[in-house]
């Protein structure tokens, strides 16, 4: 699924790892636990963190830190993690943090508090306002597939060649490899169930008897895993743009061309009624010319500047990432209109493509276990990190019979939902050929948890996050799922309805909690594109 990376930062088993030796102990844990070889994990909830002046080029006032988890909780006695955390400090009295995750997955948590802080300044009236890299993510042991591991083609197929599926099977299975080969041994051990244990060892090391959390997109799968692993540690908990916990990549792959073609269908609206816009004023012939485009870029690749080929496929992972948020659709006329008009893809590729394609890049990663400096991450851990992770979630792994069995009719439903983005979305049923079956957990045990009341923000006209997910979502929590309706656009509603702004401030400061079922009107000036 493309899940939440959001617009601040703009839902187990590996195969041939070599296991190389992680350091047995890092930073904050009791020097005791050194020789201590019993399989006790409680001895990670003994640190604490030690704050200090983040790297060079971070906000002055942002500091961070980090914890120690262990690489395996069934083995809790072998290799460990640094887990790589930032905050702003509370501007009065604290009552401990508050943990965010801006979703992906695969989005560092640090790089987005830095960058987009001051959205959450409010939360410093009775928080120290934390984030961090998950395992696999940013500094925290990322995760690779190589220089040149993109098994995507530039031809009207995109990633998948309907012409020969098996050997495009066959091109998936490779980067699952190279995934495995240059990602070291956390690759086995990433997974929102590892990372949902990782994150009580944060609570426990921020001083924190309960959890308070406000989680975007993928970070409300996190945060359900969270709950039912530790309901008595829930403490306020929200979750915005929320994910399914039981559909499988097939089908959220569906749902998420469907949902990007309403929100094609929404800009084209908007884009339509000013003479600039590049795809004309008839809004009946609009949606046809966006498809064309597509079409003759994906026949003939243009250029880029860094000497790279823009494809028909790459132009639909743009448009779709700026999609998510109305604000971005000036950004986005002006960027088609420049690629149409002088052939320059620079606006194009400003877009963060938020797809499962990996990005060629160079690869530094290191097996130690410590905290990967900022020019060690690689350019492909997005990509890497957002597979692995929702893979290692997924227990479904149909065979190669199967899929080629299956295609023809996966093809017309996925190009009914959306003919834009539909041969994109389906490169959601391949991208974990290959790989280890993943957990059955969150379809069978994240459910009928017994918590604290939790707060779920479903946006209705949310591209990447569908509201019917929300409401799915809460009914299979059970009764302590509370359920406001944002009516409007835009993936998640934090950043873009001052309502649900003030609703989850409310409740993560003072616990006032809306009815279920209460609504946030339409932002009209959100809505107007500004």
């Amino acid at each position: 699924m493309q899940a939440k990376l959001s617009r601040r930062a703009t839902g187990r088993r590996g195969a041939g790892v070599g296991l190389v030796a992680l350091a047995l102990l890092g930073a904050g844990l009791p020097a005791s636990a050194a020789a201590d070889e019993r399989p006790d994990p409680a001895r990670f909830h003994r640190q604490h963190v030690t704050w200090g002046a983040c790297e060079a080029g971070l906000p002055e006032d942002l500091q961070c830190g980090k914890v120690t988890v262990p690489l395996d909780y069934a083995r809790p006695q072998g290799g460990t993690l640094e887990l790589a955390l930032a905050r702003y400090r509370a501007t009065g009295p604290s009552r401990g943090s508050v943990v965010l995750n801006f979703g992906g997955p695969g989005g560092s948590g640090v790089t987005a508090l830095a960058t987009d802080g001051k959205e959450f300044m409010d939360l410093t009236n009775g928080y120290d306002v934390v984030s961090f890299d998950p395992r696999g993510v940013g500094r925290s042991s990322p995760v690779s597939c190589g220089a040149g591991a993109d098994p995507a083609t530039s031809d009207a197929e995109g990633a998948l060649d309907l012409r020969d599926p098996r050997a495009t099977l066959e091109r998936w299975r490779k980067v699952a490899a190279a995934c495995a080969q240059h990602s070291g041994p956390v690759l086995p051990h990433i997974g929102t169930v590892d990372a949902a244990r990782d994150l009580d060892v944060i609570r426990q090391a921020l001083g924190d008897g309960k959890l308070n959390y406000l989680g975007f997109s993928y970070g409300s799968r996190l945060g359900a895993v969270y709950a039912a692993e530790f309901p008595g540690k829930v403490g306020r908990l929200a979750l915005d743009g929320v994910d399914t916990l039981t559909e499988p990549l097939a089908e959220q792959g569906r749902v998420a061309a469907e949902g990007q073609q309403t929100a094609l269908d929404d800009f084209l609206g908007w884009c339509v009624q000013d003479v600039a816009c590049p795809f004309g004023q008839d809004r009946r012939q609009a949606g046809g010319q966006v498809l064309r485009l597509v079409r003759s870029l994906d026949a003939n690749p243009v250029l880029t500047g860094s000497g790279g080929r823009l494809s028909g496929q790459e132009l639909v992972g743009a448009i779709g990432q700026a999609l998510y948020s109305r604000q971005m659709w000036p950004s986005l006329e002006r960027a088609v209109a420049s690629l149409i008009e002088d052939g320059d893809t620079r606006a194009i590729e400003s877009f963060s493509s938020g797809g499962v394609a990996l990005p060629r890049g160079r690869r530094t990663q290191r097996h130690d276990g410590g905290l990967a400096d900022p020019a060690e991450v690689p350019t492909d851990n997005l990509g890497a990190a957002m597979m692995a992770i929702n893979c290692a979630d997924d227990p479904d792994r149909p065979s190669a019979g199967q899929i080629t069995a299956d295609l023809g009719r996966l093809r017309a439903e996925y190009q009914e939902a959306s003919p834009v983005f539909g041969t994109y979305r389906l490169t959601e049923l391949l991208m974990c050929f290959g790989r280890p079956r993943g957990t059955d957990y969150i379809r069978e045990k994240v459910k009928d948890v017994d918590t604290a009341k939790m707060l779920l923000v479903g946006t209705r006209g949310d591209p990447a996050t569908p509201y019917r997910w929300t409401v799915e979502t809460a009914k299979r929590l059970g009764p302590s799922a509370v359920v406001l309706d944002n009516k409007g656009d835009g993936h998640t509603g934090y950043a873009s309805s001052k309502c649900v702004h003030r609703k989850v401030n409310d409740f993560l400061l003072y616990g006032s909690l809306p009815p279920s079922g209460s609504s946030c009107p339409a932002d009209p000036a959100r809505e107007a594109g500004g």
